[in-house]
């Protein structure tokens, strides 16, 4: 509200109430000029204090209807007045349910009576008495009454635009947002240039589809038509990113469309996507799922499952680095893997603490399906992470592109809410609804999400309301379950063929442009396909089918004298520091673990581990839901003062460290969680990345994030990561849901050497092996590192380990048991097993004090990749052995037995039986029982260690 000082007084404008409501400001602004608005406190700045009486007043005394009296306002004006908010207030949050955001015209009619004057007893004549401005502070020149504004009002928030604010508590955002929506210049209007461009951007992303659809008759490809104005938004979103500061773009999006938004935003070349469906083997059989071989990677991934990385330039400068996610089927499970993506890009791990986060330096766009955004809980825990201090990225742009139907199910039949996008209210993120079919619209949509994202680093969504072309995957037939909304969709114009006809209408382009613009495309089309078929490249993958090569190894040990400075410098805190007293005792009995004749524990195996990666100016990650403290209260590493609260982490203030330490307490949640720390590994493979279960059980709450990307994402996309998952496991009676992390289930995912899985039973072990993963990092070697952490093995002594095993030692992938096997020619029987049981059979052999030259043990610390040669060396030095013995304290049917079976009868000596000791099969992992879980264990043990043994005793329940 710019006043420009003039012969008029701004005063002459305001009258009766609205007069009343200027001195109330004036007042305010005399106490606090930060209490009124902008446009008051300019006005009050040029002209001063307003008059005690003004124009207003003659006017309203001289109407003859007495509505002024002795200084006093007439009630019942004032009534109307304040009725006529209401009504403002009404369009603003309830307009979206009369605003023209249907393509098609199939929504249910909606009873919007709110909305209407005559619902306050308000008429026309009511609102042309009142001042625009008196009801509508964001009234311009051009609306003078109140009519005037509620018509204005009714336009902006019933048109192809439909906002949703009211939800958003801040008052300064909800405020920016009405602005913003009741603006007539911001965002701005397209420029006849802009909207030229969009033009041809819709012809190239429609014609494009078309293409695909003539050439490659019967093939899937999920096109985007019915939503191709989603191509001129991403672009757009890019582009005000990018001058934005972002130098990250990450996307993540479903199949609907992927194929346009590789080709147009991310630049994938025509000649390349024509060559995936060309040269589809067996594609007569499979027509759509042919892509093996053809990208880039092991065993490849159909084509719209497949991302891409595009470099945007500004001249010689490079502006912006665009990623889209690769993404199985499992549609909206790469939300979290994006945001991890971004927060990697925003954190500088360069120097000791926390990570310094830079918000504006990654960007992400995360493009959702209508029916999965409201139906799957990944996107609610996912947009759980917008506020978290170790989760947050500054904002993302939601965009669900909604065509109203999933697969077959309609709308009626997926979701509770009014809207796809409701799901968003719960966590105060504006909405926008927009009409597909309008793209000014859609991109005035889009830029007021990005300004709203830079302005405020928070989550914008935008729900793109359009439509399907044809059925879920071109192949299907949509008219056998939706007839009446494709008998519209057959006669319903493409949106590039709408647009151009409005453009022409307006004469911003004529004829020829239209015929230009669509015979180039198509000649680029049909340029691209030609080339192709004359260059017959194929592309297929050679997969190697011998054995892996070896991983790397690299020196683990640290000097003794390194460690025990570190080890010193751990145990200091500020003086006015209260540690609590309980703890304090505990930590500082570390000071002297490292000397002769002490053990390292293995929390502390685990503390010393970090900080000698850390100086090795390796950064570090680590969340869960306990990780600060640990679920079993060994790791302890942020520190809270026993009398003020405050927080303190020795790692963060070691002198040696060279890098960033994060470390976060997660929310409740396994798959987003670990996505997010997937893709945080993946974005910056440099970093040591680690997820803690808080029991081993429920890390099968992130299953889909295990079985489509972390075991398998190397070999579909090529795509790296060495990322730690830590599951708590062991049966130790605390019942079926805190027993087993599924053991079996990731031992069955195991091939191609795509991960490592281990059950270790040394401190030691687990300081080399961290340390070990960390060297892996950034090599061809980096894998996902699966580890069934211990519980009361954490402090059991039989697991702490001399210092010489931390200074000298590495990690071996298997141990053999000490004291046994010290006679070969008298061992009949090697016990293979691995983890907690190994201590229980150690700890029963040195109570028994039997003679046991018959028996060695070898704990199988690696259990994938399957240590043969290893094995096979031990079981080489022992010529009179008879049998083969896998133990394990879960159920025949869980744990590694039916892993190890196999490979162990592979291995065996010629004339071993190979054979299994332990529990029998059962449905649930333990006992709930803990009379009956220390029999069962017990009698492992004994028929484990008695040299009859007969084979599987059964233990019943």
């Amino acid at each position: 509200m710019t006043i420009e000082k003039g012969n008029m007084k701004p005063w002459e404008s305001y009258y009766g109430p609205n007069m009343g409501y200027v001195q109330e400001q004036y007042e305010l602004f005399t106490q606090d000029p930060g209490a009124v608005t902008p446009a008051y406190r300019e006005l009050f700045e040029q002209w001063g204090a307003p008059p005690m009486s003004g124009k207003g007043a003659e006017t309203l005394s001289n109407s003859g209807n007495g509505q002024i009296a002795s200084g006093n306002v007439d009630i019942q004006l004032l009534q109307k007045a304040v009725t006529a908010g209401k009504l403002v207030w009404n369009i603003r949050t309830y307009g979206h349910l009369a605003a023209d955001i249907d393509p098609l015209g199939i929504s249910e009619a909606t009873d919007t009576s709110l909305l209407e004057p005559k619902h306050f007893q308000l008429n026309e004549e009511d609102l042309k008495a009142l001042p625009a401005s008196l009801i509508w502070e964001g009234a311009d020149g051009q609306t003078t009454t109140g009519w005037d504004a509620i018509q204005r009002l009714r336009q902006i928030y019933t048109g192809p635009i439909a906002y949703e604010f009211s939800h958003v508590h801040e008052v300064q955002e909800r405020e920016w947002l009405n602005r913003r929506a009741e603006s007539r210049t911001s965002p701005a209007p397209l420029t006849q240039q802009e909207r030229t461009a969009l033009l041809e951007r819709l012809v190239e992303a429609e014609q494009f589809e078309d293409f695909l659809h003539k050439t490659f008759v019967g093939q899937k490809r999920f096109s985007i038509e019915g939503n191709d104005v989603l191509v001129p938004m991403l672009d757009e979103a890019v582009r005000l990113m990018a001058e934005a500061g972002s130098s990250h773009i990450l996307m993540g999006m479903a199949h609907r469309g992927r194929l346009n938004v590789l080709a147009h935003v991310l630049g994938k070349p025509y000649s390349k996507i024509f060559s995936e469906f060309h040269h589809a083997p067996n594609k007569d059989l499979v027509p759509s799922e042919g892509s093996t071989g053809i990208n880039y990677g092991w065993t490849g991934d159909v084509k719209y499952h497949m991302g891409a990385n595009r470099f945007v330039k500004d001249g010689e400068t490079v502006q912006a680095r665009l990623t889209l996610a690769n993404n199985p089927s499992h549609l909206e499970y790469v939300n979290p893997v994006v945001q991890g993506f971004a927060r990697a890009a925003q954190d500088d791990r360069r120097e000791p603490g926390y990570p310094k986060q830079d918000v504006t330096k990654a960007a992400t766009i995360l493009m959702h399906g209508d029916a999965a955004f409201p139906g799957e809980g990944i996107v609610a825990e996912t947009l759980n992470f917008k506020a978290l201090p170790g989760y947050q990225n500054g904002g993302t742009i939601h965009i669900i592109v909604n065509n109203r139907l999933g697969f077959t199910t309609d709308s009626s039949d997926s979701r509770s809410t009014y809207y796809a996008s409701d799901l968003a209210k719960g966590y105060e993120i504006p909405i926008v609804h927009v009409n597909a079919d309008n793209p000014d619209a859609c991109i005035a949509a889009i830029r007021m999400a990005a300004e709203y994202r830079n302005r405020f680093k928070k989550d914008f969504l935008i729900d793109l309301i359009g439509y399907r072309r044809y059925g879920h995957n071109e192949t299907d037939d949509p008219e056998t379950t939706q007839p009446l909304v494709y008998d519209k969709v057959k006669n319903h114009p493409t949106v590039s063929h709408l647009y151009q006809d409005m453009l022409k209408k307006e004469s911003v382009i004529d004829d020829a442009f239209i015929a230009s613009v669509r015979d180039g495309v198509a000649d680029r089309l049909k340029e691209a396909y030609d080339q192709m078929k004359k260059n017959e490249v194929h592309e297929y993958y050679q997969r190697n089918i011998s054995e892996s090569e070896a991983v790397t190894i690299t020196p683990t040990a640290v000097p003794l004298e390194q460690l025990r400075s570190i080890n010193a410098d751990l145990l200091k805190w500020p003086e006015t520091f209260n540690v609590y007293p309980k703890l304090q005792r505990i930590l500082q009995r570390r000071s002297t673990a490292l000397n002769e004749g002490e053990k390292v524990d293995w929390s502390l195996a685990e503390t010393l581990a970090f900080a000698t990666i850390l100086a090795d100016g390796k950064p570090i990650r680590i969340s869960g839901q306990d990780a600060e403290r640990a679920t079993f209260a060994h790791r302890n590493l942020v520190l809270h003062d026993a009398t003020n609260g405050d927080k303190f982490c020795p790692l963060h203030h070691l002198p040696q460290a060279k890098a960033s330490f994060a470390i976060y307490n997660s929310p409740l949640s396994e798959e987003s969680v670990v996505g997010f720390e997937y893709g945080y590994n993946v974005y910056s493979p440099d970093t040591l990345v680690i997820w803690e279960a808080q029991f081993g059980d429920f890390a099968n709450c992130a299953q889909v994030i295990f079985d489509q990307f972390i075991s398998a994402g190397r070999a579909k996309w090529s795509q790296k990561s060495s990322l730690v998952m830590l599951l708590p496991h062991a049966n130790e009676g605390q019942g079926p849901e805190h027993t087993s992390a599924r053991l079996e289930r990731f031992l069955q995912l195991c091939a191609e050497d795509n991960m490592t899985v281990v059950n270790l039973s040394s401190a030691s072990q687990y300081f080399h092996l961290l340390r070990r993963q960390a060297s892996l990092t950034e090599t061809e070697d980096a894998r996902p590192l699966v580890m069934m952490s211990p519980k009361s093995l954490i402090r059991n002594p039989r697991v702490a380990s001399p210092a010489v095993e931390f200074s000298e030692g590495k990690f071996e992938l298997v141990l053999e048991q000490p004291g046994l096997g010290t006679k070969p020619d008298r061992v009949e029987r090697i016990i293979l097993c691995s983890g907690k049981v190994a201590i229980d059979l150690e700890d029963a052999i040195e109570k028994e004090k039997g003679d046991y030259s018959w028996l060695h043990i070898i704990r199988v610390e690696q259990l994938y990749p399957f240590p043969a040669e290893e094995i096979k060396r031990v079981l080489a030095r022992f010529s009179q052995l008879k049998e083969l013995v896998w133990v394990q304290e879960e159920n025949k049917n869980m744990g590694a037995w039916t892993y190890m079976e196999p490979r162990l009868r592979e291995i065996a000596p010629e004339g071993t039986t190979v054979r299994y000791e332990g529990r029998p099969e059962h449905a649930s992992p333990s006992s709930g029982y803990q009379l009956v879980h220390s029999m069962e264990q017990q009698l492992i043990i004994t028929a484990a260690l008695k040299q009859t043994a007969k084979n599987n005793i059964p233990l019943g329940r």
